[in-house]
């Protein structure tokens, strides 16, 4: 077995496989192969026990290792580009690899989330033309999407139920059967290929749209001037009553595959409405955080213009270094579109990749390099046990603004600090 793709979720899957059969651990990235070689894994997800444990799994950035393999699990990224549209390339890059080593009698299996259609219509041609091989008579091909959630570790990968398929009936029982061997919380055999990938794709659609009406409410709330957090707990209060807190959505799922499911809608001539204007709403939280932590600084006299604002998170979300279409760097680039100097502070995430992916410089925020504003946007541990009289002192001046984009503090005792609050 070959898994292709060692990010956050192809070597959490390699590890449980290669704890039971010969499993090959492949990507391109050479540095990451030489990391997991040597027993770490940066993205946190695996610890060097569980490597360690997982005995029969090797590494390899070689396409040869691949050749002995009869079945390859596929979990490269599937991002959008500037537009928003789909960006298979390194779903059908990594369909070129597999294919030019696929044998007789192999299967491809696909975790990367697709819309409805995309194995069969995309990936299965490439695989073709680079193996000369016929699908359901040479090759034959499976989907099971991936539902890890990065930094969790209490729902992990072998204690959330498995989604499977196959592109023939028998092909679908034995993938389901092999995906069962790890998976402790069981699988659902789904009727086909084109069904899974509609399971997973909505499963983060449902959760944006969710996220969105919060969104808007807080909108809405911050108008009438009430906290939004108080009325979600009021509502709370009902059995019924989902608990959605606003914020700001990024991440490599949620704010990204709904768009693959618009744009298959627009595709096949229907134009989604509900789905695309949840997407508009959280795509603009950023903005509206930071314009709202503007106006309470100008109605608190601080000189915007020369003015520096410390912003704690740049990960996509709390206790995990993972950075992948976090929306910090919206909030960011808002404060600057002001002249406002940021400083941005992350004890999880590696500088380096932060500083290539999004040109942020991370850096300290403390009392020798205090700032007028301080907004906390993502809820690390470290800032969720922080004290608002600690935050006090990072800031300089007697009215500083605190934007608690997460509400972790009580903003009665935050404004006894001395802080104008901000929150979602």
């Amino acid at each position: 077995m070959a898994v292709i793709g060692l990010g956050y979720v192809g070597l959490p899957l390699a590890v449980e496989f290669g704890k039971q059969r010969e499993v090959v651990g492949f990507d391109i990235n050479a540095d990451r192969i030489l990391e997991l070689q040597s027993g770490h894994d940066s993205t946190l997800e695996v610890t060097a026990d569980q490597l360690k444990a997982a005995r029969r799994l090797s590494f390899s950035s070689q396409l040869d290792s691949l050749r002995r393999c009869d079945v390859f699990v596929v979990t490269v990224p599937t991002p959008v580009d500037q537009a928003n549209r789909p960006d298979m390339t390194p779903l059908i890059k990594a369909s070129e690899t597999v294919g030019t080593v696929l044998r007789p009698g192999a299967v491809v299996i696909y975790e990367s989330t697709v819309y409805p259609g995309a194995t069969e219509e995309v990936c299965v041609p490439v695989l073709e033309r680079a193996s000369g091989l016929k699908f359901n008579v040479d090759f034959f091909c499976g989907y099971s999407p991936e539902r890890i959630n990065p930094g969790d570790k209490v729902n992990t990968l072998t204690t959330i139920k498995k989604i499977t398929s196959g592109s023939t009936p028998e092909v679908a029982t034995a993938i389901d059967a092999m995906y069962a061997n790890i998976i402790t919380a069981g699988t659902h055999k789904a009727s086909s290929i084109k069904v899974a990938e509609a399971a997973k794709v909505i499963e983060n659609t449902q959760r944006d749209l969710n996220i969105a009406l919060v969104n808007e409410l807080s909108v809405i709330f911050q108008r009438l001037g009430i906290d939004t957090l108080e009325v979600l707990e009021a509502a709370g209060s009902k059995w019924n009553f989902l608990p959605f807190r606003p914020g700001m959505v990024g991440g490599h799922c949620i704010g990204v595959d709904p768009y693959y499911l618009t744009h298959k809608a627009e595709q096949l001539g229907y134009h989604p409405q509900v789905i695309l204007a949840g997407r508009r709403i959280n795509d603009n939280m950023a903005r509206y955080a930071a314009r709202n932590v503007i106006k309470l600084m100008l109605c608190n006299g601080i000189d915007v213009a020369r003015s520096t604002v410390g912003v704690l998170g740049v990960t996509f979300k709390e206790n995990c270094p993972d950075i992948r279409n976090s929306k910090v760097a919206d909030l960011v680039r808002e404060f600057e579109s002001w002249g406002v100097r940021v400083v941005v502070d992350d004890p999880w995430a590696n500088p380096d990749e932060v500083r290539h992916e999004y040109g942020i410089t991370l850096s300290r925020i403390d009392r020798t390099q205090q700032v007028d504003a301080l907004v906390v946007a993502v809820g690390h541990n470290q800032y969720r046990k922080a004290d608002v009289r600690e935050l006090k002192t990072l800031c300089r001046g007697d009215m500083p603004v605190l934007g608690d984009l997460k509400s972790l503090y009580d903003r009665h005792l935050a404004a006894a600090a001395g802080f104008t609050v901000f929150r979602l």
